[in-house]
């Protein structure tokens, strides 16, 4: 076996590789770029390799300083982790002629299936369903437009080396092909540096659902079952689960065996993922094969039990796989949930910064659930803008998917971040929905079901009942601790605007009982000082977490998905609150602002143009991503902010209207 591994990657990744690699006795290098000098990677490897600047196409994904990392240490293979160079064939030619072993598949393997163009037809060929499209490369819009006409809208225009969400539009007539065309070819130069695109039918109501491989070196491949990664935003998936709750044993055989059949033709000899796209009716067909480890295996290793990492090690060992088909079975389900510095709020757009607090829920088996989470940052750490903004995969597993969901929303009410936006409001808003938890799922689900963006949710009744006695108790804790405790045992509460007379003491076992409009509840367990942002008890035998902040007249808290200002007030008090006026926002209306902090790539409008709605005003970039601003209604610019390079915040101002 290998004395030493080279990740040549970062982040999350790294430290799931040293992990498995400290499991097996193998020593561990990791190179770091000048924004992860300071790293948990960094900080878990036996050595570390300085390999250049923050940016990927300066450190990460130049070939000759990998290489001259792996020299330079003595390791014997490299793990490419996943993005960067994990499906980079000539990175694996490169380091099979220096004698170095790649872990992952052979360069002929990435070649066959790391090109969709390339992927489609060996998918063809292998008997296995493919969806209708063209293949072939396409030039200049009006032949992307042409071509779509002929294969009937909607139509998805995707750059052949994406990934990770990027280089993917969905075309819905000859304008929206014509503009995404021209857009898709810049990102996919811009983040792979390779501008061909491709077209094919987007079905419609699809479920995005995919098979895990495992080949070794013999001829030997077996699937580990599947995993559904329906709900995504904007192609990037946020919420993976295994197994589906779409398939049946039937069709679970059906596409594994079509999975393996691909694997097979291809000799592949590595972890790898065969992606589908599902109809409802459960028919299938091939959408690509990810020649890598995929950022969603957890979910896979923990119904199967089986260490996808150590598996990738073996087989570039050169050993037999020690799995049978009919060995493997599923065990429970399990859900991750990414964890993005990103702001829900705004259009879930990237917020990048100091994590200032990061308290991660504990892991392992809890109250009916297992978590498992994986995260390569720590409070402190920095997230930069030259990479993926993902701080953590929180998974959950249960013995049901019932049990598994259950599991994730109280693993969500466990973490708590300060410092940068974050979607952990939103993903637990997911977990709560009943379409969820139905398993009625689609590749639109967030679009569907939050149509204006997400705003947060009203909190349900029992939600405003933790609330009240959340906030009741901490006063009495604060109190308590002043040495001034209240006398008083009748309160109004306020949860934002609406009232509620509340009445507070003790019973018998010295827990607190709180009766809310003549309901009363009991309060125990209470986990709480002054101070702290998670306020943990149990509610009428419910246990439950809350994120709570002090205010100069009461509490912000947040119970999963909702948020309010509590306050605890005298009723005479409570009825000058209710005479208060409504804060008006800024009007806005006539500025396009950044939404996000980036690079400004072009105005393509001058002072005094005339601009209708959906026209072009502004595109920036950030995290790879071109992101298109277009006019909200008609008007007459009245000065252009920026030019292109700039740098600009998020809410910096890039054209005024008059």
């Amino acid at each position: 076996m290998f004395d030493k591994i080279l990740i040549a990657n970062r982040g999350e990744i790294a430290v799931r590789v040293i992990k498995t690699c400290r499991k097996m006795g193998i020593k561990t290098v990791v190179v770091y770029s000048d924004a992860d000098a300071g790293s948990l990677a960094v900080e878990m490897a036996d050595e570390t390799v300085h390999i250049g600047a923050s940016a990927a196409a300066e450190s990460y994904l130049v070939q000759d300083k990998i290489v001259d990392a792996v020299k330079k240490t003595g390791a014997q293979a490299v793990h490419p982790g996943f993005g960067f160079l994990s499906e980079n064939a000539s990175f694996a030619r490169r380091l099979k002629a220096e004698g170095i072993a790649f872990i992952g598949p052979n360069p002929e393997a990435i070649d066959a299936m790391g090109d969709k163009i390339t992927s489609k037809k060996f998918a063809a060929e292998a008997g296995v369903s493919t969806v209708p499209g063209h293949m072939g490369l396409i030039e200049t819009p009006e032949e992307a437009v042409k071509i779509a006409q002929q294969i009937g809208y909607p139509v998805m225009i995707k750059a052949s080396a994406g990934g990770g969400g990027k280089g993917i539009r969905v075309a819905e007539g000859d304008a929206d092909m014509a503009e995404g065309f021209a857009a898709v070819k810049a990102e996919a130069k811009a983040a792979f540096g390779d501008d061909r695109v491709f077209l094919e039918k987007f079905i419609v109501n699809p479920r995005h659902i995919e098979i895990q491989v495992l080949g070794d070196k013999h001829g030997n491949v077996i699937h580990l079952f599947e995993r559904e990664c329906s709900i995504q935003r904007r192609n990037q998936k946020v919420i993976e689960e295994a197994p589906s709750p779409l398939l049946d044993e039937a069709t679970r055989a059906a596409m594994g065996a079509q999975a393996v059949a691909l694997a097979k033709a291809v000799n592949y000899d590595s972890a790898g993922t065969v992606e589908f796209v599902a109809g409802q009716d459960k028919s299938f067909y091939f959408l690509e094969m990810n020649t890598r480890l995929q950022v969603e295996h957890p979910v896979t290793e923990l119904i199967t039990g089986v260490d996808l990492v150590e598996q990738m090690i073996r087989s570039a060992w050169g050993e037999h796989l020690n799995l049978k088909q009919e060995d493997l079975s599923i065990n429970g389900w399990a859900i991750e949930s990414r964890i993005y510095a990103e702001d829900p709020y705004r259009g879930f757009l990237p917020s990048i910064g100091r994590l200032v607090r990061y308290e991660q829920p504990e892991e392992g088996e809890q109250d009916g659930y297992v978590v498992r989470n994986d995260s390569g940052v720590r409070e402190g750490d920095e997230i930069s803008m030259f990479y993926d903004p993902m701080i953590a995969k929180l998974c959950a597993w249960g013995e049901t998917r019932a049990a598994a969901i259950k599991g994730m929303a109280r693993a969500l009410e466990d973490t708590h971040l300060a410092g940068l936006g974050h979607n952990v409001p939103f993903l637990a808003a997911v977990m709560d929905q009943e379409r969820f938890q139905s398993g009625v799922l689609t590749t639109n689900y967030i679009k569907d079901e939050f149509p204006e963006g997400f705003n947060g949710v009203e909190p349900s009744d029992l939600q405003v009942k933790q609330m009240i006695a959340s906030a009741v108790a901490m006063n009495e804790v604060i109190a308590e601790q002043d040495g001034d405790p209240s006398e008083r045992a009748e309160w109004t509460v306020l949860v934002d605007k609406a009232a509620y007379e509340v009445e507070v003491g003790y019973d018998e076992a010295e827990d607190l009982t709180v009766i809310i409009d003549d309901e009363e509840t009991t309060l125990s367990e209470i986990d709480w000082r002054p101070g702290q942002s998670l306020f943990r008890a149990v509610l009428d035998e419910e246990a439950y977490t809350i994120e709570v902040k002090s205010a100069a007249d009461g509490f912000d808290i947040r119970s999963r998905a909702t948020k309010a200002r509590v306050r605890i007030v005298r009723p005479e008090v409570a009825a000058l609150y209710a005479l208060l006026p409504e804060k008006q926002a800024a009007d806005t209306s006539k500025l396009t602002l950044s939404p996000m902090p980036g690079l400004v790539v072009d105005i393509p409008v001058v002072e005094g143009q005339e601009v209708k709605t959906g026209e072009t005003v502004a595109i920036i970039e950030a995290m790879k991503m071109q992101n298109i601003l277009k006019a909200e209604r008609d008007g007459k610019v009245k000065s252009v902010k920026a030019k292109a390079g700039d740098p600009v915040a998020a809410d910096d101002v890039l054209v005024e209207f008059e």
